[in-house]
């Protein structure tokens, strides 16, 4: 076990799962990381979003996880991820207002370990997209920490950061503010996969923008997100 696997190892207490789960965990980790210097057509990214039991990033808990693989600039309809995580008890009534999934579709959702473990085979070390990715990977690591034991330790790139990067002067705000301005629209809102789509088409047009900029590569537009990151550039 190298030094980076025995520190992983010290901080998060080793990973939770043993038997056939531990080993398709092995199998992640031991998967190289993606290289993220190449062009975004040699590129898949992959759009993920969260529902969650609320806002509170230390208390509140992951709901839904769905996901949607960009490729050669082209969103792969077959290359997606839906997954509800068994709950120990619902949602309130009024969370199950905002993302519509009910308290029995909760209390009969997926095993944690399962579901994450499927994530991870369906992710490999892709890089993730989200809007507002700050949320997502915070309830993404607590979610992993919490059931598998490990980090997933993705790089996320951030359309929050980046669209008002790459189209200055725009007053958007949020996603659907964002949809709406390209000529858009977001059928099913506050659905993991409905929303990784949505987030999805909004990638296809930044990739497109950053090519023409000559941000060609994941790492390029990772140091623009983290310009605007350093500046509070966010819309």
């Amino acid at each position: 076990m190298g030094l980076l696997a025995r520190s992983v190892d010290f901080l998060f207490g080793g990973p939770k799962v043993g038997g056939a789960l531990g080993d398709r965990l092995a199998a992640w980790l031991r998967l190289p990381r993606a290289d993220l210097d190449v062009p975004h057509a040699r590129v898949r990214y992959v759009v993920v979003d969260a529902e969650t039991t609320g806002l509170d990033l230390h208390s509140d808990r992951l709901i839904a996880l769905g996901a949607v693989g960009v490729q050669r600039g082209t969103i792969v309809l077959d290359d997606g991820f839906d997954a509800v995580l068994k709950q120990a008890q619902a949602s309130t009534d009024a969370n199950i207002l905002i993302h519509g999934i009910g308290g029995a579709t909760q209390l009969g959702g997926r095993d944690p370990a399962h579901a994450l473990l499927d994530f991870l085979a369906y992710t490999g070390k892709a890089p993730l997209v989200a809007f507002r990715a700050e949320f997502d990977r915070v309830m993404l690591e607590r979610a992993m920490r919490d059931v598998l034991g490990v980090p997933l330790g993705l790089p996320f790139v951030d359309l929050a950061f980046l669209l008002p990067a790459l189209f200055q002067g725009t007053t958007c705000d949020s996603l659907d503010e964002w949809v709406a301005h390209f000529g858009g629209d977001i059928a099913v809102r506050h659905h993991a996969l409905g929303d990784a789509y949505a987030t999805a088409q909004l990638l296809l047009i930044a990739l497109a923008a950053a090519d023409a900029a000559g941000m060609e590569s994941p790492a390029q537009l990772l140091a623009t997100q983290k310009a605007q990151r350093w500046l509070g550039t966010r819309r």
